[in-house]
C-alpha cells in the first residue's frame, strides 16, 4: 500500500543553518556543543547525521527543529527564520511544519496508540485522514494495536507509534533522533522505507541522527560532525565506508 496524500506536495522547503553555535557553561568556562555550523539541506532530501559521542549531533537536531535555541547563528525552515520567533509562534510552527521522532518516544501515557498518533492534528484543530492514518499504522507495524496504551507496548512498538505521530500531519521537515535504535533489523528497515517514501511523496526533508552505519547508508547523504563542527559530507557511501569514517573521527 502506498501513501495517497490529499494535499499538494510541499516543495521548495529546506533546512538552512548559518554559523550556528551553541555553548553550555562548564564551571568558569564554556563548552561549545556546536561551533559555527553552516549547512543547507535541499527539499525532499534524506540526510543522516553521524559523529562520535559528544560531537553535537543531538544539539544540532534540537536547534534545527526549534526545540533548543542556538547561542548565535541563523536557522531557517523554508522561508521562516526560527531565531526571533516568539514561544507561541515557534510552538505553532513546529506543530504545523515539523515532525520530530524522539529517542525516548514521548507518548502520552493515558492516550491510546491512535490518540497519540492523532495528537498533532488535534492540537492544531485538524481532522485525521483515515486512509493516511491506516497507511502509517500499517507501515510501522501497528495494525491491530490501535487501542493499546503506551504501557501495553514494547519499546519498539512505542517507537513505531512515535514515528507515525511525527508523520501524521505530513510535515515539511521530519527530524529523527535514533528512530531505529529500539527496533529489530526488519522493523528498522520498514521504518526507513516509510521515511524515504514519505519524503519522496510529500517533498519532505528528513534529517536523521544515528550511530548505525547501516541506517546512515540508507540516506541520500551523510553529514559528519566532530567536536561541534562540520567534518564532511558524503553521498552514496557504503556501510563500510561510513563505518571507517566514523572510526577515524573517533580517534
Amino acid at each position: 500500500m502506498s501513501p495517497s496524500p490529499t494535499t499538494a506536495l510541499r516543495t521548495g522547503t529546506s533546512v538552512r543553518l548559518h554559523g550556528v553555535t551553541k555553548t553550555h557553561p562548564n564551571g568558569p568556562s564554556l563548552v561549545r556543543a556546536l561551533d559555527g555550523v553552516t549547512l543547507d539541506l535541499a527539499a525532499g532530501s534524506f540526510t543522516a547525521v553521524m559523529g562520535p559521542s559528544g560531537s553535537g549531533k543531538s544539539t544540532l537536531l534540537n536547534c534545527a527543529a526549534g526545540l533548543d535555541t542556538p547561542t548565535s547563528g541563523r536557522i531557517a525552515i523554508g522561508d521562516t527564520e526560527l531565531v526571533g520567533l516568539s514561544p507561541d509562534q515557534l510552538t505553532r510552527f513546529r506543530r504545523d511544519r515539523i515532525g520530530f521522532i524522539f529517542q525516548s518516544y514521548n507518548l502520552v501515557d493515558h492516550l491510546t496508540v491512535t490518540e497519540n498518533v492523532r495528537l498533532p492534528l488535534l492540537l492544531g484543530g485538524a481532522r485525521p485522514d483515515p486512509a493516511w492514518e491506516r497507511y502509517l499504522l500499517e507501515a510501522v507495524g501497528l495494525t491491530g494495536m490501535e487501542r493499546r496504551l503506551p504501557r501495553e507496548l514494547s519499546g519498539g512498538q512505542a517507537q513505531r507509534a512515535a514515528i507515525a505521530r511525527a508523520l501524521i500531519a505530513r510535515p515539511a521537515v521530519v527530524f529523527a533522533d535514533e528512530p531505529t535504535g529500539a527496533l529489530d533489523s526488519r522493523t528498522g528497515a520498514q521504518v526507513l522505507s516509510v521515511l524515504r517514501t514519505t519524503a519522496q511523496e510529500l517533498g519532505q526533508t528528513v534529517v536523521l541522527v544515528t550511530h548505525d552505519a547501516a541506517v546512515a547508508a540508507a540516506a541520500d547523504e551523510v553529514v559528519f560532525l566532530q567536536d561541534g563542527r562540520l567534518a564532511g559530507r558524503v553521498r552514496g557511501a557504503s556501510v563500510d565506508e561510513i563505518a571507517l569514517r566514523i572510526s577515524e573521527l573517533a580517534r
